[in-house]
């Protein structure tokens, strides 16, 4: 179970509301168990409305960050927007069995995953159950 707090989601929410038809991401920061900080990031996919790249401007910052005490980066969220808030393919095929969290929006809700070696959804995420602490 890992922990996020119900204003983060909300904000999640409300991004890939606002992006009907792009995918929107963004950085997730805290610990293994705990998502204490969100930040958008912009997608730089040559077809945002099927797919997301992360910036990596802002992912350099973020190891950056956290190298001088910052916040760990602990995962990365994103919307499917026509799709269901579970992992598909493409996201499996570019994920990395690492550990990280990944949180997943479409059709008004979020879900969290983690990418592992031989995971139960597309072979490389295992669900997670998110606690929504206010």
């Amino acid at each position: 179970m890992v922990t996020i707090a119900s204003d983060l989601i909300a904000r999640i929410l409300r991004e890939a509301a606002a992006s009907p038809r792009a995918e929107v991401c963004g950085l997730l920061f805290g610990s293994a168990d705990a998502i204490l900080a969100i930040r958008p990031c912009r997608n730089v996919a040559a077809d945002p409305a099927r797919r997301f790249e992360l910036d990596p401007a802002a992912l350099f910052a973020a190891h950056r960050g956290a190298r001088a005490g910052g916040p760990a980066m602990v995962g990365h969220y994103h919307s499917h927007p026509t799709g269901r808030a579970t992992p598909s393919p493409r996201d499996a095929a570019a994920a990395v069995a690492d550990g990280s969290l990944w949180l997943i929006a479409a059709a008004g809700t979020v879900r969290g995953w983690r990418a592992v070696a031989h995971g139960t959804v597309e072979g490389r995420f295992d669900p997670v159950p998110l606690d929504t602490a206010t």
